[in-house]
């Protein structure tokens, strides 16, 4: 009676692993759908011309770039000449050096001739204390922190403190922007006051070419490993967030490439020390404005592009997929007050059950779908027809999403030239499902077993961006 009773139970989870997953699927199948209509009229209505013309004009809001760096020796100089070559009328980019042990500092002093000041500015947020002040004689937009170590968090904190203009960028220091990305993305808060957040689409940078601190050509990255990530690229900010930022609830704003209204962060005391600082942020934000009854908008603009160095070893990208996700859980039990509350509208009725449910606990589910089946197998009570049939339908189902991201994103943006990057793509959009996909939810699940570890940065073996410099 006890193995029937264990066998009935058995059935009922695997029932609802199944009902899972139609439900998954079907709801990224709809945010493809989204993702292209959405799109399609942004893009109408947004011309280049357009945006140079609106924010050159005496409209524009001058923009802070805050840079936090630890140990990022090898990429941090090439970053900085990029971030300084940017196009937009008025900027500042502050380098926050978080205690690097490398020779991070040294090689900022050294190719800009940096030279250390006396530079008075408020302790609005908390952080670690700051040591130094360097600014460059070369550039005068150019000013670098030197500060005790206490994480990205706490060095974003510092920025923000020194920085002077009323709207700040996050930028990671391995990643390249388009050179017009600013603009595309501060657009919104010109043309709408109501904006205090937004961000664009974040790339793999790995494999493509670099000219004169320009992405001149767009390849996809010579190992399987990288390209696996491309694929979730693609789809993650293509499809996801174009989603939710159709339902105006939006949650999560990449670390890579973000704008935020400074006043608005400075209202929820600025960054928590988390590992999951991107989401924290926005969640807060969200949080806030709805408590005090503030009309906001967050959004996501498929346009602007940040290029990013993704790991290229198996270590690096295990240790940054268990820190992204032990972020996410710590992200929602800190603002788990909003979970299924009216209070919070959209966000908390829809967006934070969905990142709970499918995001946080979607991989401990998937895996007890796998370990269930296979039990099931091994006791003999699998019907062979109707197991290929689940087997191929959640495959086919999941390659079909990937290629639908992939075409969407070249039928519109057009970003690959080459049609071999395009088979390339399509081919690991097929194979992700086939080994890869299995090895991230099986660190995600021990992410959530370990969730109470805490580290600071999450860093990985960092590759030096080639630049070609032509006349």
């Amino acid at each position: 009676m006890i193995t029937t009773a264990i066998l009935s139970l058995i059935l009922l989870v695997q029932l609802v692993v199944f009902i899972f997953f139609i439900v998954t699927n079907s709801l990224y199948s709809i945010s493809n759908i989204i993702a292209f209509l959405d799109i399609r009229g942004q893009l109408a209505i947004s011309s280049r011309q357009h945006i140079r013309s609106l924010v050159a004009g005496i409209y524009y809001r001058p923009i802070s770039i805050l840079v936090p760096a630890y140990n990022e020796a090898t990429v941090v100089v090439t970053s900085v000449e990029f971030l300084l070559d940017l196009q937009f009328p008025e900027f500042e980019l502050v380098v926050i050096n978080d205690g690097s042990t490398d020779a991070t500092l040294e090689r900022l002093i050294t190719a800009f001739r940096l030279v250390k000041v006396e530079k008075p500015f408020r302790m609005t947020l908390k952080h670690e204390l700051v040591r130094a002040v360097y600014i460059s004689p070369d550039y005068p937009q150019l000013l670098v922190l030197d500060k005790v170590n206490g994480g990205k968090a706490d060095s974003l904190n510092a920025g923000i403190n020194v920085s002077q203009y009323p709207l700040f960028c996050t930028v990671d220091a391995d990643s390249l922007l388009d050179a017009d990305a600013l603009m595309r993305a501060a657009k919104l808060f010109v043309e709408d006051r109501e904006v205090v957040a937004t961000g664009g689409i974040v790339r793999v940078l790995n494999g493509c070419r670099v000219v004169n601190g320009k992405v001149a050509e767009i390849f996809t990255p010579n190992s399987a490993l990288e390209t696996f990530q491309s694929v979730e690229y693609v789809r993650g900010f293509l499809t996801g967030r174009t989603a939710w930022n159709f339902a105006n609830s939006l949650m999560v704003i990449s670390g890579a490439f973000g704008i935020f209204r400074k006043d608005i962060v400075l209202a929820i005391n600025g960054y928590r020390k988390t590992m999951g600082e991107d989401m924290d942020i926005v969640v807060r934000i969200h949080r806030h404005c709805l408590e005090q009854k503030l009309k906001y908008k967050i959004a996501f603009v498929p346009d602007p592009v940040c290029w990013t160095q993704v790991p290229s070893d198996w270590a690096s990208l295990l240790r940054q997929r268990n820190r992204w996700h032990r972020g996410l859980i710590e992200c929602l039990w800190h603002n788990r007050v909003m979970l299924f509350n009216p209070r919070y509208k959209a966000v908390g009725l829809f967006a934070f059950p969905y990142f709970l449910i499918v995001e946080a606990l979607g991989p401990t589910i998937e895996f007890i779908g796998y370990l269930l089946f296979m039990i099931l197998a091994l006791l003999g009570m699998l019907n062979r027809d109707m197991s290929l049939l689940f087997i191929m339908l959640a495959v086919v189902w999941g390659m079909s999403l990937n290629l639908g991201a992939i075409l969407l994103d070249n039928l519109i943006f057009r970003r690959y030239e080459r049609v071999k990057d395009l088979v390339k793509l399509s081919l690991f959009a097929v194979l992700e499902y086939l080994g890869y996909r299995q090895l991230i939810v099986v660190e995600r699940l021990f992410a959530t077993v370990l969730y109470f570890r805490k580290d600071q940065w999450g860093k990985q073996n960092r590759k030096e961006i080639v630049n070609e410099k032509h006349n």
